[in-house]
């Protein structure tokens, strides 16, 4: 086998992977609006950054998603709380 096909099997197999990954990602769906609304309980507005910031959280950014929701005025135990139930699939 030529190593030019061989190279482009390899990059044909690694973008149709990655392209599965992405289209599958949506599909598990975390709990943004458990995020949310536990963010609203405690005093933040619902607003692109408290939704971007429970974003992170479901992607498994713990800490970007608790800096996101502190610098929103959520405070620090339940940004965190927050954000572990962004984490979680909903019920």
């Amino acid at each position: 086998m030529r190593t030019s096909t061989r190279i482009t099997g390899v990059l044909t197999g690694l973008t149709l992977t990655l392209g599965g990954a992405v289209l599958a990602a949506p599909a598990v769906r975390a709990d943004i609006p458990a995020c949310t609304q536990m963010a609203g309980q405690a005093g933040a507005t619902a607003s692109d950054s408290v939704t971007a910031a429970c974003g992170r959280g479901v992607v498994g950014d713990l800490q970007g998603c608790v800096t996101g929701l502190t610098e929103a005025g959520v405070a620090g135990g339940v940004a965190t709380g927050a954000c572990r139930a962004a984490a979680h699939e909903p019920r």
